[in-house]
């Protein structure tokens, strides 16, 4: 029985507390704002805290509920009203704390869903960077330097593979271009070079101490080839509202044939008949697009020399590869063919200029498969200079051709056929690379060198279709000049 009276005792004490507790919490979140709902005979038995509703318009908002833990096992009906007042206040604070982070996070998510497209394809490519382009991800993957290599070409394929015509790039290819250069450009921080610096002491001595900078050729070229980018796209830019216009196709019997372009160069026409053709007005073009015109193309046509320029010299750094050496031709004569071999062996003042138009070359291919020829027969003429002089090692080829017999009669054939290249490159500025550049390329492994490689060549391919789009407009306003005569 005493066992009994005890445990209904114990009961009621723990019930008095609940209700004191509850009559507390009350107490205090009704001077926050809450108002309990109104009486009714369903609500007489439950206790307070089942339901609340909260009156103050600009809490409305909140997304989380008032922890009631946190700060009402704290306070008891003794405390003075001061003391209600500070734990009012801190409540505030940490729901104040708590919607500031919530709205922070919605925003978050809110960019999230916006870039969530473009970040899939980050995604993709950044991963296929670090695997080598092996899906696989057995390691059987290319080297960094050419997944970034071919990172940078298949971007310039994306945004400007469509660009057929003068015209502004759209702003979402423009914002894709330079955000993924920028991610793919950001490499060429981190590679760097030591060089010795003084460094003075506070007592006054010098110490040469090693300090770490940009390496010499990103140094150089990379800025360069990023303001060659920004004036091309300035360039496209400026074509916003233009006297011209382009067509796609245009039937034989239409009265706009007469103002279209059809190419200069007539292999160019048949190859690449889907190109859109330019058209102007009966009149041609007033004085002032003219004169824009040939100003963009004279710019265009000088950042296209800088990027060849910059293109040709990082190749030239690049190491030859040991599976090109192996395969040059053992007798350059047979690869040149008895008809060039004999002029540029023979004559005392060598021209490359009149050999070229003494061969007639008719397409860039034949111009592409001379090319081919005339370099390895280069490499191979020097590869027997190097070897008559007892110096076996490729690496001092060229200490050897700045320092050997000009009388071999190898060293004067490799010198010829290099200003036969030159010539060449020059009289087919389109061409394509040879095999020693692919080669190079795909044997590369200095990932800087890849970088700016594949850089300037892209930006070299943009100013050359940007020079021909300026001068098939051009061509077209020449023509209906002459027609109007």
């Amino acid at each position: 029985m005493q066992v009994f009276v005890n445990l209904i005792t114990n009961s009621c004490a723990k019930n008095m507390e609940k209700k004191s507790s509850s009559s507390t919490k009350f107490d205090e979140i009704s001077e926050l704002g809450f108002q309990p709902p109104p009486p009714s005979p369903s609500m007489e038995d439950h206790s307070a805290t089942d339901a609340w509703t909260y009156s103050e318009p600009e809490a409305s908002n909140l997304s989380d509920s008032v922890d009631e833990s946190s700060y009402a096992s704290d306070l008891s009906p003794s405390r003075p009203t001061a003391a209600k007042a500070d734990a009012k206040q801190g409540v505030l604070s940490r729901l104040g704390l708590k919607l500031r982070k919530n709205s922070v996070d919605v925003k978050l998510n809110e960019s999230d869903l916006m870039d969530s497209g473009e970040l899939e394809v980050m995604k993709e490519r950044f991963s296929k960077l670090l695997l080598g382009e092996d899906m696989s991800g057995g390691g059987k993957g290319v080297c960094t330097a050419v997944t970034i290599s071919n990172a940078i070409t298949n971007l310039y394929a994306t945004v400007f593979g469509q660009s057929l015509k003068l015209e502004p790039l759209k702003p979402e290819k423009k914002a894709m271009w330079k955000r993924e250069m920028k991610v793919l450009l950001s490499v060429c921080d981190y590679i760097v070079e030591f060089a010795p610096t003084a460094q003075y002491l506070e007592d006054g001595t010098i110490v040469e101490m090693m300090k770490s900078r940009p390496r010499s050729d990103i140094y150089i070229n990379l800025p360069a080839l990023q303001k060659l980018d920004t004036m091309l796209i300035e360039i496209l830019d400026t074509f916003h509202d233009t006297e011209f216009w382009y067509v796609d196709n245009i039937p034989a019997n239409s009265p706009r044939t007469r103002a279209t372009s059809f190419r200069r160069i007539v292999q160019r026409k048949d190859e690449k008949w889907w190109l859109p053709v330019p058209c102007v007005l009966p009149g041609g073009l007033s004085e002032k697009s003219r004169k824009h015109l040939v100003e963009k193309r004279d710019c265009a046509n000088q950042i296209h020399k800088a990027a060849m320029a910059i293109n040709n010299n990082v190749l030239a750094e690049i190491d030859i590869p040991e599976t090109y050496i192996d395969n040059l031709p053992k007798n350059g004569r047979a690869n040149m063919g008895d008809t060039i071999y004999h002029y540029m062996s023979a004559a005392e003042k060598f021209s490359a200029d009149q050999l070229l138009d003494y061969l007639k070359i008719s397409s860039e291919h034949e111009a592409l498969e001379l090319a081919d020829r005339v370099e390895s027969s280069m490499y191979s003429w020097r590869r027997k200079a190097c070897l008559s002089h007892s110096k076996s090692s490729w690496s001092k080829v060229k200490e050897l051709m700045a320092d050997g017999d000009r009388k071999d009669k190898n060293y004067t054939l490799a010198e010829r056929a290099e200003t036969l290249l030159f010539c060449l490159k020059q009289r087919y500025p389109e061409l394509s690379q040879t095999s020693l550049d692919t080669c190079k390329i795909q044997y590369n492994k200095d990932v800087g060198k890849a970088i700016l490689e594949s850089y300037s060549r892209v930006l070299e391919g943009l100013a050359f279709n940007i020079v021909a789009w300026v001068e098939d407009v051009l061509y077209v306003d020449k023509s209906m000049k002459n027609r109007e005569v």
